[in-house]
């Protein structure tokens, strides 16, 4: 279940990053209030899953999420570029993920 929680966690933080990108500085009301609670979402998940996975692996896992969301979210709707380094980041990325994860004793 601690995973489960991990994995929404990290779903609500490209929520987060996404509609402060849209808040542009928290000038709009109604993307400034999906991003705080969004946030609390994510960080309260993330602390909870905490309880029982080790530290490193929750946070890693929980950032990578976030990274390779936001940068999906990027691409697919405000038409970031899709180079070549940056596919290939993304991907040591998500292999950096698998690796925490097949290392964790959880």
């Amino acid at each position: 279940m601690a995973w489960f929680a991990l994995f929404i966690a990290g779903l609500l933080e490209v929520g987060w990053a996404f509609s402060m990108k849209l808040s542009e500085g928290f000038t709009r009301f109604w993307p400034s209030t999906i991003t705080a609670i969004t946030m609390l979402l994510s960080f309260g998940l993330l602390a909870w899953s905490m309880r029982s996975l080790p530290l490193g692996t929750a946070y890693t896992v929980w950032t990578g999420i976030g990274a390779i969301g936001t940068f999906t979210v990027g691409i697919i709707f405000l038409g970031e570029a899709l180079t070549f380094t940056r596919l290939l980041a993304a991907l040591l990325i998500v292999s950096g993920l698998v690796l925490m994860k097949l290392s964790s004793p959880s």
